[in-house]
């Protein structure tokens, strides 16, 4: 194996792809050799960013949007992945919300939506994935949880809770 062939022949899905760390390790698949499968929920301008970059950079990559934390858009993701790419073998959890908001002004609805965002969205993915994964004869399933689950952050408590729960 030679650097930048070590995920030849391989199919990556990143959610939260398209900005930040998302487009950072989409990019770094692509690099590896992988075709990715980049997911946004509202930022399809970035997303379609990305995948110019991994193409121009001579990679294959295609962007499919949807809300992680809806099953049916989520089968949509992993489907379109495998029809588009004809494989999945590997899956980047990586989509969150990093809302900045006072814990005592954090509303219920925030709340929940930043939980089911990185919790349930982790395990829809990663539930819809798995057949995929074992048809590909194993595969791999990763958490991006980051520091803030380990040490806070100021005006995060929620985000804090969803990547602590996802580590």
């Amino acid at each position: 194996m030679r650097p930048g062939d070590e995920f030849a022949g391989k199919v990556a899905l990143v959610t939260g792809g398209a900005r930040n760390i998302g487009r950072a390790i989409s990019r770094a698949l692509a690099a590896g050799g992988a075709t990715v499968m980049i997911n946004a929920n509202t930022s399809r301008e970035a997303g379609e960013e990305t995948v110019a970059m991994i193409q121009k950079a001579g990679g294959r990559a295609a962007l499919c949007m949807g809300d992680i934390t809806d099953p049916k858009a989520v089968q949509h993701l992993v489907d379109e992945t495998v029809k588009q790419f004809g494989r999945l073998d590997m899956v980047v959890s990586n989509a969150a919300i990093r809302a900045e908001t006072p814990f005592a002004s954090i509303t219920y609805e925030e709340w929940k939506r930043v939980i089911s965002t990185v919790l349930d969205g982790a395990f829809l993915v990663s539930q819809a994935a798995l057949p995929h994964l074992v048809k590909a004869g194993g595969g791999s399933l990763v958490y991006i949880g980051g520091l803030t689950g380990h040490k806070g952050a100021l005006h995060r408590s929620h985000v804090v809770a969803a990547k602590g729960g996802l580590a």
